[in-house]
């Protein structure tokens, strides 16, 4: 016969030892800003929208505070077919004619966001939904190639807001769209909203969540994962064409945030449940890790 006193104690005791191991993390993270790009297949499995869920909602219990920035690709596409609206993609941007902003708006401010709101808290975490239009929190331009429309960049970012709700124990969660001076509105893309974020607030971390393991030496293998590396060898490896495809945009807001001042940025697998944790409050973490240089540890 099992003696379930003993299992019970072997699982507790573990829990208690990782929590244990996590103490320095937790001490040297405390108070500090991680933001957190949120997307991809955590974004869309509904048992590892649970798991980043409460991983965001333990960084705040813990003193760490998080920022959560989002995009929904897939969700927008959905409602344009359901409105009968073809989507359209030129060198990787979504065109974005006035009908598709409209629905941008609509899908990522009033629908994504809110239901992200609505998890955190549910999780026990405060959180509030935010655009780039609240507050003037993001200004935007137009993003300046030809014939994609409403696509914009950051022209400038007004974080009083973010501030002062941080302060406050909240967790904001910000969409990706924002205004120009003229009211317009434009759909940014959502990394380098999270990166530029990160930056004006100087952020300890910028994560983003992916649907890679990281950046890898062999794309075709997965476990060539490079855990560590400085601004230098990021920007080589775009220039081999080691880092290719749809992780060029993911590095180089990266590195632009690494140049103004956030000490660590991460790109990791969100497939992997708590993909946030294990990163930040593990030795190994699980992505890779990229340093304004190789000496800061």
């Amino acid at each position: 016969m099992i003696d379930h006193s003993d299992l019970i104690s072997q699982e507790e005791t573990t829990r208690v030892r990782v929590l244990s191991e996590a103490l320095p993390y937790i001490q040297q993270f405390a108070g500090r800003t991680v933001v957190v790009k949120y997307g991809g297949a955590a974004m869309k499995d509904s048992t590892l929208k649970d798991k980043v869920i409460r991983d965001i909602v333990f960084l705040a219990c813990v003193g760490v505070r998080p920022v959560v920035v989002h995009g929904g690709g897939p969700e927008i596409n959905s409602w344009l077919d359901k409105l009968g609206i073809e989507p359209q993609f030129k060198n990787g941007l979504r065109v974005t004619d006035a009908a598709t902003m409209d629905v941008v708006e609509m899908v990522l401010v009033g629908r994504v966001n809110k239901e992200l709101v609505a998890l955190i808290n549910r999780a026990g975490g405060l959180a509030v939904g935010l655009c780039g239009k609240d507050g003037n929190l993001i200004k935007a331009r137009p993003e300046g190639q030809e014939g994609i429309g409403f696509v914009g960049e950051v022209n400038s970012i007004d974080i009083k807001l973010l501030e002062s709700l941080v302060k406050s124990g909240y967790i904001p969660v910000v969409s990706s769209v924002a205004a120009d001076e003229t009211g317009q509105a434009y759909n940014i893309n959502a990394d380098t909203v999270a990166g530029e974020i990160a930056a004006a607030l100087g952020a300890e971390k910028l994560i983003l969540l992916t649907d890679t393991r990281g950046i890898l030496q062999d794309y075709k293998d997965p476990s060539s994962l490079m855990a560590k590396v400085d601004i230098q060898q990021a920007r080589h490896l775009i220039e081999t064409g080691v880092v290719g495809g749809g992780m060029i945009p993911k590095v180089n807001c990266c590195v632009r945030s690494l140049a103004q001042g956030v000490r660590a940025a991460h790109i990791i697998d969100g497939r992997i449940p708590h993909a946030l944790l294990l990163e930040i409050f593990t030795d190994e973490g699980i992505g890779s890790m990229i340093v304004a240089s190789e000496f800061i540890h």
